[in-house]
């Protein structure tokens, strides 16, 4: 009793329910990060051991896969450091962004609509752009392109806040293709075995919860400090850190052959994407399951703070407190993530798992986002049973996500060829942001039980997609060595 009481006097005054909220998973994030780590951390040893047995000509002596290991854990290290930076300086805005405008007495909905509609126009020529010009290049724009978006978010001018939307719309599309473009090719360049891509997701998926948490934090010392616009000049600063390295890496385009994107035009970056995409059914079917499940993720992050605020628990909703809870399931999701795949690998084969994987993950999350749907349907919604369900169901939503983001990019890697990289995960923006669109305009017009009905149908259907796949072949993908 004594050691609670002191946790409890330590944390700041929220609702009991919500300190309970962040202790309790608190202690699961730590129960699942000791257990993973008991159960897996021999993986990148066993792999190593397999691929050195001596065999056919041409296999790498354990020597040389544990310089490959070497190499690829620096090479994963540089990239983090990046990615981990621009994640939390995203979380930063995000998180406060909802209230800094409702500061400003502006048109929110508006505003929303306008960045995800920005996404949508922009989405099917952009990707072509990366691929030509280099995805080290469009990672810089981003960052550029983010230093002016929050310096622009100072003004209580609508307008103004309109174009910075709109600059908005196109800086999520470099942010969600030209870092993993890069990467992926750069891991393939490099000669890094493709098993090792499922790790890189993973530790992304990791870092993004945490990066979530930790904004949570900062975000709110700094709104603390300088009011709200504190977080978005944080996130200027930490842009910034994350542009200077990034000046660092090497580029890398899209192309068949090194040297294929200086004679190759925009025009035919754009016609292979959209050629590609509509031919082949393996990749439209992963661009219909992301713009499904990231759409249903989407909508249901705009719907949990006004849903949760409309059920008026006792003490009231501190969202931080709530928010960084909910980060902590995406986290655990990411760490979970590595054993699920190798437990579902033992009933299918390796070729088949991320697909089953990704199958059952949309399915639960499916589920979680029904009970909702069920339980605001009711009348009396003020119960604290209904509280505690909604609460539950919120954060197996949040473990599907860190699940789900992870066998994402594993099966874009798998499916989506290196040269067009760029071009195809911005044409999946497309209907990403048209479901993403509805979705939103939905939260004014329908009422909360239908909006988590249409999430959840949503959900279903990308685990119906996904379920197409199972016996999928994977194709052939373009691998750019390095010249000798």
């Amino acid at each position: 009793m004594e050691l609670e009481h002191f946790i409890t006097a330590a944390l700041p005054d929220w609702p009991q329910w919500a300190t309970n909220l962040l202790l309790i998973m608190t202690v699961l994030l730590i129960f699942t990060l000791v257990m993973t780590n008991l159960f897996t951390d021999d993986d990148d040893a066993e792999m190593e051991i397999e691929k050195a047995k001596p065999g056919a000509k041409g296999e790498k002596s354990a020597q040389d896969m544990k310089e490959l290991h070497h190499e690829f854990n620096s090479f994963r290290h540089k990239y983090m450091a990046v990615y981990l930076i621009i994640m939390l300086a995203d979380w930063m805005q995000g998180t406060h962004m909802y209230t800094l405008y409702l500061s400003y007495n502006v048109n929110i909905s508006a505003l929303f609509l306008t960045g995800f509609f920005s996404g949508a126009v922009f989405a099917p020529f952009l990707g072509s752009a990366v691929d030509k010009f280099g995805r080290k290049r469009s990672c810089i724009v981003y960052c550029v392109l983010e230093i002016i978006i929050n310096t622009l978010e100072h003004s209580t001018d609508f307008t103004i806040l309109l174009i910075g939307r709109v600059l908005g719309g196109i800086s999520t599309n470099l942010l969600f293709s030209a870092f993993e473009s890069w990467m992926t090719t750069e891991h393939r360049h490099r000669g890094f075995p493709e098993e090792w891509l499922s790790k890189t997701y993973s530790q992304a998926s990791i870092g993004n919860g945490a990066m979530a948490v930790l904004a949570g934090i900062v975000a709110q010392v700094l709104e603390d400090n300088f009011g709200h616009i504190g977080p978005f000049q944080g996130a200027i600063a930490l842009t910034v850190v994350a542009l200077v390295l990034i000046l660092a890496w090497p580029e890398n385009y899209g192309e068949e052959r090194e040297g294929d994107h200086k004679t190759s035009t925009l025009y035919h970056q754009f016609k292979e994407g959209w050629k590609t995409t509509i031919s082949d059914s393996n990749v439209w079917r992963i661009g219909m399951t992301q713009a499904l499940s990231e759409g249903g993720m989407y909508t249901f992050v705009f719907m949990w703070v006004p849903t949760l605020l409309r059920m008026e628990p006792p003490g009231g909703v501190p969202t931080g407190c709530v928010f960084s809870a909910l980060m902590m399931a995406i986290t655990m999701g990411g760490v979970l993530f590595s054993p699920l795949q190798s437990f579902v690998s033992k009933f299918l084969s390796k070729a088949a798992a991320p697909e089953m994987t990704a199958t059952f993950i949309y399915a639960l999350a499916s589920a979680s986002m029904a009970v909702p749907a069920m339980w605001l349907s009711k009348t009396d919604v003020g119960s604290d049973h209904y509280f505690e369900y909604m609460l539950a169901s919120f954060v197996v939503m949040e473990l599907c996500v860190g699940l789900f983001m992870p066998v994402a990019g594993t099966l874009r890697s798998k499916y989506v060829p290196d040269a067009l990289q760029g071009a195809i995960l911005n044409i999946f923006r497309l209907p990403l942001n048209a479901v993403v669109v509805m979705g939103t305009h939905a939260t004014d017009v329908m009422a909360p039980a239908n909006v988590f009905i249409l999430v959840s149908t949503c959900f279903m259907a990308a685990a119906w997609i996904q379920a197409t796949m199972i016996t999928s072949t994977q194709p052939v993908t373009s691998v750019n060595k390095k010249k000798d």
